[in-house]
């Protein structure tokens, strides 16, 4: 037995058997170890994820089941190998294919947590899965660049000049497309801010309407006239917006006058019957009536109540029945309506 590994020793690169049983022993102990220890943990997280509403240990477990044959593999073969006495050429193909495994598990585990946040920050329409995915392509560009960097970086090979010239690159495409960037980034903010939404009612400057779409470098407005306004989202998120969708209640402040002539009595009365009207309608809370001032030519009152509604036709529909109830009131008081009036006194000469 002795002469045989005596025979057979020279051939192993200075290893000797008992190294060689050693390395084998820690690759199947290393194996098994890596292998149970994450059925062990799963089996564990399995269990608390049922009985858990949050998401995250559900990431966990994802990222977890992912761990495959060939990453255990790679792990116990590097680790054991690390005492031996090997060829220059193998221990270089060892480090770099344990490199590769590695960072393709770390890009995957990343790509999994950016994929969590995106999928509870954006938006669960069309548009939040269009800027979803763009996102996560680029974030798997870059995160694939900075791994092909650092794998070539450890195999000896000269990285300085490829990544000057990715450097070089990068800017001069983010100064060409400024504005298309401008505007993609843009789209981001609106989407993980919320400021709107598709279907909210919007005021931006001049333009006012119903938005339709989100894209990734404009937002369509449907305006009441009917025409539809394309807004680059750059504008919108340096301008400021009014979002009526957003309003829980309308605040309503409307005027009216009524003659000089009026008798004190009925100017008294207003204010009451006013309330009365408003009171009367159906999800309103009426605030406050006063006689405001006395005008140019009318005795002015001024009147305030809240609707509970932000649609703009509830509201429209809502004074149109107050005005209605107001004129059959005063038609019923005798009390009249000012309008324009100029009264002219001729003094009599003597």
């Amino acid at each position: 037995m002795n002469t045989i590994i005596s025979n057979i020793e020279p051939y192993l690169g200075g290893n000797t058997i008992q190294d060689i049983y050693i390395a084998l022993g820690m690759f199947v102990v290393i194996y098994l170890a890596v292998w149970i220890l994450k059925h062990q943990v799963l089996a564990r997280l399995s269990v608390f994820t049922k009985n858990s509403k949050m998401k995250v240990d559900d990431m966990v477990v994802q990222i977890l089941d992912g761990l495959g044959t060939p990453f255990f593999f790679i792990v116990a073969l590097y680790a054991s190998v690390q005492h031996l006495q090997l060829p220059s050429i193998v221990t270089k193909l060892i480090n770099g294919v344990f490199l590769l495994m590695m960072v393709y598990e770390v890009i995957k585990v990343l790509e999994k947590i950016i994929v969590f946040f995106l999928s509870r920050n954006l938006a669960k329409g069309t548009e939040g899965r269009q800027i979803s995915a763009v996102i996560t392509f680029a974030v798997r560009v870059v995160l694939w660049s900075i791994g092909l960097i650092l794998i070539l970086s450890n195999l000896g090979i000269n990285v300085t000049s490829l990544v000057a010239s990715l450097g070089i690159g990068g800017i001069a495409i983010s100064l060409a497309l400024q504005n298309i960037l401008s505007d993609i980034f843009s789209s981001f903010s609106i989407l993980i801010d919320k400021p709107f939404k598709e279907g909210d009612f919007i005021i931006v400057g001049e333009h006012k309407g119903e938005v339709k779409h989100i894209g990734l470098k404009t937002t369509r407005i449907q305006a009441l006239q009917g025409e539809e306004i394309v807004i680059s989202n750059n504008e919108l998120t340096t301008a400021r917006v009014q979002n009526f969708k957003q309003m829980k209640q309308r605040r309503i402040v409307f005027s009216l006058g009524v003659t000089y002539d009026t008798p004190v009595t009925k100017v008294k009365k207003i204010p009451t019957i006013v309330k009365k009207i408003i009171n009367d309608q159906k999800d309103v809370k009426f605030d406050r009536a006063h006689f405001k001032e006395f005008g140019d030519f009318s005795l002015n009152f001024e009147f305030v109540y809240y609707l509970k509604s932000n649609e703009y036709s509830v509201y429209m529909k809502t004074q149109q029945a107050v005005n209605l109830e107001i004129m059959e009131a005063f038609e019923k008081e005798q009390i009249e309506f000012a309008f324009p009036t100029q009264t002219v006194y001729v003094a009599k000469g003597e």
